[in-house]
C-alpha cells in the first residue's frame, strides 16, 4: 500500500481504519481527502489519515468531522430533489 499511497498526488483514503494513512505513507504536497469516519479510544470522530501529521506535508488535507461531510449532505438532498421531481413528471 505505501508504494501507491507514497506516489500519489491525490489521495482518497475511506478505508474505515483509524490513523491508518501516516505522515510516512504520503508524497510531499499530495491532496489528501479524507472520507473515513471512526472513532478513537476517546470516542472523538477521527479520519483515516493522520490528520495533524499528514498537514505538514500535504498541499491540502480535508479535516474530519467538517471536510466531505457537508458535501456528502448536500449531494444527497440535490439528488432527493431530482427523483422527487422526475416522479412526478
Amino acid at each position: 500500500m505505501s508504494l501507491h499511497t507514497k506516489t500519489a498526488d491525490i489521495l482518497i483514503c475511506a478505508a474505515g481504519k483509524n490513523k491508518l494513512i501516516t505522515k510516512e505513507k504520503i508524497k510531499d504536497g499530495a491532496i489528501i481527502i479524507d472520507v473515513g469516519m471512526n472513532r478513537d479510544e476517546n470516542g472523538k470522530l477521527t479520519g483515516d489519515v493522520d490528520f495533524e501529521n499528514a498537514r505538514k506535508i500535504a498541499s491540502y488535507i480535508t479535516p474530519v468531522p467538517g471536510g466531505v461531510g457537508p458535501m456528502t449532505i448536500a449531494m444527497l438532498l440535490k439528488n432527493s430533489l431530482i427523483l422527487a421531481k422526475n416522479q412526478k413528471e
